[in-house]
C-alpha cells in the first residue's frame, strides 16, 4: 500500500507542476503564449489553436489532479473495523442463604385426612 501511495503522490506533484507551468504561460488578456510567437492577431497562423490547447490542457490537468487525489483516498483509506465490545463477565451471586426462621408462633393448620 505504501508504494501505491508514493506513486500517486509523485503523479499528483508532476501534474500540479505541469498545471502551474501551463497557467503561467497563459495571459489573462488572451495573449499568453500566442503573443510570444510574434502574432499580434490571435487568428494568424493557427495561434487561436494554441490558446484552445492551453485552455484544454488546464482543464485536463485539473481533472487529472482531482481524479488522482480521489483514487489515492480510496486506495489508501483504511476501512473502519468494528471493534468487538468486550463482554463483561457474568455476575456470579452468592448462593442464597437459608431464610431465618420466622419468629411468629403460629399453630400448625390441621388438614383433614381423606378417605
Amino acid at each position: 500500500m505504501d508504494t501505491i501511495f508514493t506513486l500517486l503522490m509523485v503523479l499528483i506533484m508532476i501534474a500540479s507542476i505541469l498545471l502551474v507551468i501551463v497557467v503561467m504561460a497563459q495571459n489573462p488578456k488572451g495573449g499568453g503564449l500566442s503573443s510570444t510567437f510574434g502574432g499580434a492577431s490571435s487568428t494568424q497562423f493557427g495561434v487561436q489553436r494554441t490558446n484552445d490547447f492551453m485552455e484544454k490542457s488546464t482543464w485536463t490537468l485539473g481533472a487529472v489532479i482531482i481524479v488522482l487525489i480521489l483514487i489515492s483516498v480510496v486506495v489508501t483509506g483504511k476501512p473502519k473495523v468494528a471493534v468487538p465490545t468486550p463482554q463483561a463477565p457474568a455476575k456470579t451471586e452468592a448462593p442464597a442463604g437459608k431464610a431465618p426462621a420466622s419468629t411468629t408462633t403460629s399453630a400448625p393448620v390441621s388438614v383433614p385426612a381423606s378417605k
